[in-house]
């Protein structure tokens, strides 16, 4: 099966980590989004721009920035950009996710996310990602390419979440553990 075409998602990558802290302290620092410049490997901030902050339904305008070597050689963002996201899952103690949203504001099929657990002596948070059907950004990075350079892209990509998730999990898990 082609990935993003049927069941099988484009991308999809978790992480977990043990936190020392309880799963509804966990829960307040991962769904407080104008604060993930502490832990994101790419975002640098935000701010809620409707809705009540961290509730269902609620929309956050994103800062980004990625350095210039990241898959060089494809045709991604570079530098600064912003996002926006809609929230899409807000269960405290349990469940936080957000979409990615195409520019003219429609929730796309690319969720972050963290589960969270109860375990003895604190909880087992996970950091999910799944992108199913291609975004409005991953069509115009992949327009031009060859499907060999599509494959290799999209491996290379998927490396990249994985290394960056790992990175936000373990400055996250300082952050919660150390507040």
């Amino acid at each position: 099966m082609t990935p993003g075409k049927g069941k099988a998602p484009l991308f999809e990558a978790s992480v977990t980590s043990r936190v020392a802290r309880p799963a509804d302290f966990a829960y307040s620092v991962v769904s407080d989004l104008p604060r993930c410049h502490e832990w994101s490997a790419e975002c640098t901030g935000g701010t809620w721009i409707r809705g009540e902050p961290g509730a269902l339904g609620s929309v956050f305008l994103g800062h980004n920035f990625r350095n210039a070597d990241v898959v060089s050689w494809a045709p991604v963002v570079r530098g600064t950009w912003t996002t926006t996201a809609h929230v899409v899952a807000a269960e405290p103690a349990r469940r936080f996710a957000w979409a990615m949203c195409a520019r003219d504001g429609r929730v796309q099929d690319s969720v972050w996310s963290y589960a969270l657990r109860p375990v003895e002596g604190g909880t087992a948070l996970t950091h999910h990602f799944r992108m199913g059907e291609p975004t409005e950004g991953i069509r115009g990075i992949t327009a031009g390419m060859t499907d060999d350079e599509r494959t290799r892209f999209f491996a290379e990509w998927h490396e990249k979440l994985r290394a960056d998730m790992t990175a936000t999990l373990d400055r996250l898990t300082t952050v919660i553990e150390g507040a």
